[in-house]
């Protein structure tokens, strides 16, 4: 399993493969309006290679991720002098989703065959939290799959108590980027939010985040298979590529069904390989443990009992509510607000 388990979003292969940065958990932009004249003035910067403006915009986060305004100087011009000049502007959008704001720019290069992808991740102050740029053909499909009309055999019920949002989840990759991927075709990444944030102060910390520390429960009748608890959770900022899901465990659901949750706290587990667990009953502690830019759960369902193997499932929820209405039976996607009913 790679960057899906993260926050992380944006991906931008070739030109500026580094200029990646998740975008956790900031209060939330005023308005599309705002956010869009923001993110066209940020382009006009970059286009311009005013790279001391647009320096000094990106917040903490993403100076140390970028490493210095030389570093980005030195992006600035590449893809200017391999791009050329913008010609024509295709289209812009712009989302807006817990606390943070994306301004997404589509246009024509005069060196260029195919229009490329510029993208924003602006804060409520107007510091950029996110960078990306790609080329369109890039933008990935979901990854192919025979079982798009599978319907879980488990009865899962929802890994926590509360309200809880679904940062990516569903089955696009516009609502979820680990769609991309054969093994996570439908995996979910959750994560707590209180008044539209995701975490208190400014969300240097881990214990800042809503999350951290809360109660991860077996989601059905299981048997424990795989557990990993001795994995240390990272500083906001910094991810474990080496070991992506941190801690985790892996339940055996039944009928080659397979449960995955990562990034749980470390030293949290409450329970051992080879345990019968009840729907319910709590197996650790949220973290922030792997390759993840922040505290949060990754969900999925797979049918091969090693980690990272075999095929994604579709993960089907029971008696749960979705944006305050009942759901019997769905599949949670991105921007819901869900908690058991």
């Amino acid at each position: 399993m790679r960057a899906p388990l993260s926050l992380q979003r944006r991906w931008s292969p070739g030109l500026i493969s580094a200029v990646m940065l998740s975008f956790a958990g900031h209060a939330a932009a005023a308005s599309e309006s705002d956010v869009l004249a923001q993110g066209r003035a940020l382009t006009q910067l970059y286009l311009a290679c005013d790279t001391q403006a647009v320096w000094s915009r990106m917040d903490a986060g993403m100076q140390r991720f970028v490493r210095s305004e030389e570093q980005l100087s030195q992006m600035c011009r590449h893809s200017r002098d391999s791009l050329g000049e913008e010609t024509e502007v295709l289209s812009e959008t712009v989302e807006t989703l817990a606390g943070f704001a994306t301004y997404k720019r589509t246009a024509r290069r005069s060196k260029a065959d195919v229009p490329y992808v510029l993208q924003w991740e602006i804060a409520e102050d107007g510091s950029v939290a996110g960078l990306g740029l790609f080329d369109q053909r890039d933008e990935p499909e979901p990854a192919p799959t025979e079982y798009l009309d599978y319907v879980t055999q488990a009865e899962l019920h929802l890994p926590f108590e509360g309200e809880w949002l679904v940062f990516w989840g569903g089955r696009t990759v516009k609502q979820n980027i680990h769609a991309r991927q054969q093994q996570q075709r439908f995996a979910y990444d959750f994560a707590r939010a209180v008044d539209g944030r995701m975490h208190q102060g400014d969300g240097t910390r881990r214990e800042h985040y809503y999350c951290w520390g809360t109660p991860i429960l077996a989601p059905a009748d299981a048997t424990v298979i795989t557990a990993v608890g001795d994995q240390p959770d990272q500083d906001i900022g910094s991810m474990d590529k080496a070991n992506l899901a941190g801690n985790f465990v892996v339940l055996d659901l039944g009928h080659h069904e397979y449960a995955v949750m990562g990034h749980l706290r470390q030293n949290s587990l409450r329970v051992k390989v080879g345990q019968r667990v009840k729907a319910g009953e709590q197996l650790g502690e949220c973290g922030n443990s792997g390759n993840t830019s922040q505290p949060h759960l990754h969900f999925h369902v797979q049918n091969a009992p090693e980690f990272g193997k075999g095929d994604g499932l579709p993960a089907f929820f029971v008696d749960y509510v979705a944006d305050g209405e009942p759901v019997p039976r769905g599949e949670p996607v991105r921007g819901q607000v869900i908690r058991s009913d």
